[in-house]
């Protein structure tokens, strides 16, 4: 067996990269570790942190190809974040002009979510912890 320490990042490649900046940034929050262009490759690279923690590497390239994203479709089904509060952080996506899908509860452990989808319609979770 594999002896895996950890989920070191997710890498997420969008459409409209200042949009995805900006959404990752100062709509949830994560902190920017790093950024550099890559000329070579027309392609911005952006490492993001959450409570000093590295867990995404946002990119743009010049034609990325289409994929489909809605959390039934083949492949990652979606990116879950944990809060505590979860009326506070949905109304914050809200007031931010983030719509959110109606609050569900899981049937297995009892605790609430709801999902919104990031500018390239990537399916995210919020999750009460």
């Amino acid at each position: 067996m594999l002896n895996l320490a950890a989920v070191h990042h997710i890498a997420i490649i969008c459409s409209d990269y200042p949009t995805s900046k900006h959404f990752y940034t100062d709509i949830l929050g994560l902190t920017i570790l790093g950024e550099v262009y890559r000329h070579e490759r027309q392609s911005y690279k952006l490492d993001l942190a959450l409570n000093g923690q590295y867990i995404i590497e946002l990119f743009s390239f010049p034609s990325p190809q289409k994929r489909p994203s809605r959390p039934e479709a083949l492949g990652l089904r979606h990116l879950a974040f944990a809060v505590h509060d979860l009326d506070a952080a949905v109304a914050q996506l809200n007031q931010q002009g983030v719509v959110t899908e109606p609050i569900r509860v899981d049937e297995q452990t009892g605790r609430r979510f709801t999902f919104f989808a990031d500018p390239d319609d990537l399916p995210l979770e919020l999750y009460e912890a």
